[in-house]
C-alpha cells in the first residue's frame, strides 16, 4: 500500500492531530513557538524516516493517517483520564484493553503452536516479557506521567524524538551510516524540543 518510510511519516503526523484536538477540546493556546516547533519536528521526522519514491494507494493513505490520529488520541484521552485516575491506573487499563483488542486481530492458534513448539520456551517467554516491558510498558508509563505535567500538544511534539533515538541506536548498535538527511532531521527534532523547553 505504501513504502515503510511513507508509513512512518504518516504515523508522525500525530503531533498535528494532537495540536488540533487540544485546541478543540482543551482550548489550548496556539502560539508561534508551538507552530515553529511542530514544523521543525515534522520536517525532522520526514528527513529521519527517509523520503521514498514508492507509490501509495488511497487505502494506504487512509490507514497511515488513521495511525497518526489513533496515536495522537492517546494523548487526548490520556489527558482526560488523568483528571480522575493516576498515570499507573491509566497505563494499566490501556494495556488491558490493548491486549483484548490484539486478541481479535492476531491468530491465537498460531501463537500457541509457535510457543508450544519452541525448543526453549522459558527463554522465549522471558524475551517477550522483557520486550513488552522495555519497548511498551515503560515508555507509555513515562509518557502518561509526562502528560500530567505537560500540555498534550507539547508532549506530542517532544515524543517525535522516537525516530531520532531509533536512528542513533541503529548507528551505535548496528553500525548504520549516518546520512546527511538523517543528521539534518536529528538537528531539526532537537531544535523543536529546545524551543518548547524555553520559558516565555
Amino acid at each position: 500500500m505504501m513504502s515503510l518510510s511513507t508509513a512512518a511519516i504518516l504515523l508522525y503526523t500525530s503531533p498535528v492531530w494532537i495540536m488540533i484536538m487540544s485546541i478543540l477540546f482543551f482550548h489550548e493556546k496556539l502560539d508561534k513557538r508551538k507552530l515553529i516547533a511542530l514544523a521543525l519536528a515534522f520536517a525532522g521526522c520526514v528527513l529521519v524516516s527517509g523520503i521514498s519514491g514508492g507509490g501509495m494507494t488511497p487505502v494506504g493513505l487512509l490507514v497511515g493517517l488513521g495511525s497518526g490520529i489513533g496515536y495522537g488520541l492517546y494523548s487526548i484521552l490520556g489527558t482526560i483520564a488523568l483528571r480522575r485516575y493516576s498515570p499507573y491506573t491509566v497505563t494499566t487499563y490501556t494495556f488491558i484493553f490493548a491486549a483484548i483488542g490484539s486478541w481479535f486481530i492476531c491468530r491465537p492458534a498460531d501463537m500457541f503452536n509457535k510457543f508450544s513448539s519452541s525448543p526453549d520456551l522459558g527463554y522465549l517467554i522471558m524475551f517477550c516479557c522483557l520486550t513488552a516491558l522495555i519497548t511498551a510498558v515503560i515508555p507509555f508509563l513515562a509518557y502518561t506521567l509526562g502528560l500530567e505535567r505537560v500540555e498534550a500538544s507539547k508532549a506530542g511534539i517532544i515524543a517525535t524524538i522516537e525516530p531520532l533515538v531509533a536512528t542513533l541506536i541503529g548507528i551505535v548498535v548496528f553500525s548504520e551510516p549516518l546520512s546527511f538527511m538523517s543528521g539534518s532531521g536529528i538537528l531539526l527534532i532537537l531544535s523543536a524540543v529546545v524551543i518548547l523547553s524555553q520559558t516565555k
